[in-house]
């Protein structure tokens, strides 16, 4: 099983987005210093996430972009699914031709875990990540502000 570059970067992206959003336009370039994620990438991917519906633009100066729906409604699943990546753990990417054309012994097994795997992250929203202290410590350590990473997003644990 593996995870492409392109579902990753996606992820982070909109995580990257989320974290620091709060209503206003974020510009790709912030997002790309932030991540080091190169900005011609990022372009690409938030041209894929923007004609899934994911995310909004906002032209002109102070530009950049938005989340299209609230991070408890994006699922980490739906960001892999809208860059047209996905989370195969078969070695025919799920056609049943593994073995000369036929079916491996071991390919339903490694499509139910294709399918499980999808399902877990698809159980898990951008608002869940954004509560994670963790994911907070880090968000901080990027911008220089490990000591309001933790007020980023209010939780329990907090």
């Amino acid at each position: 099983m593996r995870l492409t570059t392109r579902g990753r970067y996606a992820v982070t992206a909109m995580l990257d987005l989320a974290l620091h959003g709060n209503g206003s336009p974020i510009s790709l370039a912030d997002i790309s210093t932030r991540q080091q994620i190169s900005l011609s990438y990022l372009e690409q991917l938030f041209a894929r996430l923007r004609r899934q519906g994911l995310v909004s633009s906002v032209r002109g100066p102070g530009g950049g972009y938005l989340l299209a729906h609230p991070p408890a409604q994006i699922s980490v699943a739906r960001v892999i699914d809208a860059v047209n990546e996905s989370v195969d753990a078969t070695r025919c990417q799920g056609a049943g031709d593994c073995q000369q054309g036929d079916t491996c012994l071991t390919h339903y097994l490694w499509s139910d875990l294709s399918d499980a795997i999808h399902d877990f992250l698809d159980a898990i929203t951008l608002d869940e990540l954004m509560a994670r202290r963790d994911v907070r410590a880090i968000a901080g350590r990027q911008t220089g502000h490990e000591e309001e990473a933790i007020r980023l997003v209010p939780t329990a644990e907090t």
